[in-house]
């Protein structure tokens, strides 16, 4: 596949080097020639020296003939531009990796349509996904996230004196954004349908936004637990923002320390239920005054790797339960998962290995994507592009034949993603997820294809 890379750095780096060893034709544009010819003698790519949002560089470089064109400097701007201007030229996908959230922020504007993108990916946001995950349902299904976060996964226990027991799935009325997608009675595992009758001790696994899911539990568990989840952040960065938004829901409790007084103000009146504290969280005096020892959740944030180790482990000990970091410099994500039991953290999340992850998804040679394999080889959750030449594009949900024990529970077009409801239309470039047999995984890739 022939792929164009804009950026050098760190993330663009990384990509080059992941996408040549799978067999990839890459071009990568660098300005910086010292970084160019670091790449140049180490790696086995293309390299351009030039101006990445420059229409005549992309031209040279191919931009007009490539199936994938990835922009990944660490300057916005340089990024939408090319990315425009290669869509422009000709390009096939486009990928843009931004920063700033404004740029995700649809309400007046899509920059997205705006400049012709077919993905933006923000680091920091991929990094709090994986974090968000920890937290908002620890013992949710071990499957990859869905449309970054927008959808998750999670299992429910039907537990006695539920007011679903006995009940069909079609009887249930659950919300339109929630989808059942299988149910497991013993050791026998089913996809569910309509006439599906749930029982006392099954597990029933749902796809939907995290807070609706929060808000159906109790009809599964009616004596679910509702005790405040306590969090403290340190760092009010766009990691910490990005967190924030994913723990939206009232019963996630969370204070934010951050040493900048401007960036303080700017926090205190963007998430006014946010305990925003003014201090320097490598100080013990400061964790301990603040009664860390307390908190459900330390996580830290900052740019800093050596402050985020340094405060978890101080966390750690003044007793907090759960303890977790970001790294900024890839290569101490190894070595800090080997001595997370040591230091006490039990997650350490990196934005360039959660960006190289997500594009290396988009540029699999593979006609879908296994996000998970189901118990006992019952099935698997697969991702499918549908192709422009799909029968099924342009037909609503309802009016599709779908092959036995199909059921389609995420559709993400662009920057949106939701679970679909019948008269939902599948468009062509749209990503599904549905569950699916393992005999079936063919038939559905050949429709939607």
């Amino acid at each position: 596949m022939n792929i164009l890379i804009v950026g050098a750095g760190e993330v663009g780096r990384y990509l080059c080097e992941i996408l040549s060893e799978e067999y990839h034709d890459v071009t990568v544009i660098e300005s910086d020639v010292t970084l160019a010819d670091q790449v140049d003698e180490e790696l086995n790519v293309r390299v351009f020296k030039g101006n990445g949002s420059s229409a005549e560089v992309l031209q040279q470089a191919g931009a007009n003939r490539c199936e994938y064109f990835l922009a990944m400097t660490s300057d916005d701007k340089t990024n939408l531009i090319s990315c425009s201007l290669a869509k422009a030229l000709g390009a096939g996908t486009t990928i843009a990796r931004i920063h700033d959230q404004t740029y995700s922020d649809n309400s007046i504007l899509n920059y997205q349509g705006h400049f012709g993108i077919d993905h933006l990916l923000n680091p920091e946001a991929l990094a709090a996904v994986e974090l968000a995950k920890k937290i908002r349902h620890p013992g949710r299904v071990a499957v990859e996230n869905l449309a970054r976060g927008q959808i998750e996964v999670q299992q429910f226990r039907v537990k006695p004196k539920a007011k679903v027991i006995g009940k069909k799935l079609a009887d249930l009325k659950l919300d339109r954004r929630v989808r059942i997608g299988y149910v497991q009675t013993g050791d026998q595992q089913k996809v569910a349908g309509a006439n599906t009758v749930l029982q006392e001790y099954d597990y029933v696994t749902l796809f939907g936004p995290a807070q609706i899911l929060f808000e159906v539990k109790p009809l599964f568990d009616p004596e679910m637990e509702t005790e405040p989840v306590r969090i403290v952040l340190y760092g009010g960065g766009e990691a910490s923002i990005a967190l924030i938004r994913l723990l939206s829901h009232p019963r996630f409790k969370i204070r934010i320390l951050e040493e900048n007084k401007p960036q303080c103000r700017l926090l205190a009146e963007k998430f006014p239920k946010v305990t925003v504290i003014q201090g320097d969280a490598t100080s013990l005096r400061l964790l301990e005054e603040e009664q860390i020892g307390s908190a459900d959740y330390f996580i830290g944030l900052t740019k800093e790797d050596e402050d985020n180790v340094m405060t978890c482990l101080q966390a750690s000990k003044l007793g907090a339960k759960h303890t977790m970091l970001l790294v900024n410099r890839a290569d101490y994500v190894e070595v800090l998962e080997r001595l997370g039991s040591v230091l006490g953290v039990e997650l350490v999340v990196s934005p360039r290995i959660a960006t190289a992850n997500e594009v290396v998804r988009y540029t699999s040679r593979e006609p879908y994507i296994v996000l998970a394999k189901l118990a006992n080889d019952f099935g698997r959750i697969v991702e499918i592009k549908v192709g422009p030449e799909s029968p099924c594009a342009g037909k609503k949900l309802r009016e599709i034949e779908w092959p036995n024990d199909c059921v389609i529970v995420a559709l993400m077009h662009k920057s949106e993603a939701k679970v679909p409801g019948a008269d939902d239309t599948i468009e062509a470039g749209a990503r599904v997820v549905a569950i699916i047999h393992q005999e079936n995984t063919r038939k559905l890739v050949k429709m939607l294809k």
